[in-house]
């Protein structure tokens, strides 16, 4: 399952990384979406850190 885990916390890591590229020249103050986009990069964030933290307690 820890492999698993590590693939999906991977793959969700280069989403991040090539939505953060996406961004790059795009209006995002248009329609509110910078604070969409915060919000939703805060909740992805604490996520990893969710799965991460019970990849340890898993294992103990």
């Amino acid at each position: 399952m820890s492999h698993q885990l590590d693939r999906a916390l991977d793959e969700l890591d280069n989403a991040m990384k090539q939505l953060k590229r996406a961004m790059r020249g795009v209006p995002a103050n248009r329609e509110g979406f910078r604070r969409q986009h915060d919000r939703a990069a805060k909740e992805v964030a604490a996520l990893t850190v969710a799965l991460t933290d019970s990849r340890s307690a898993c294992a103990g």
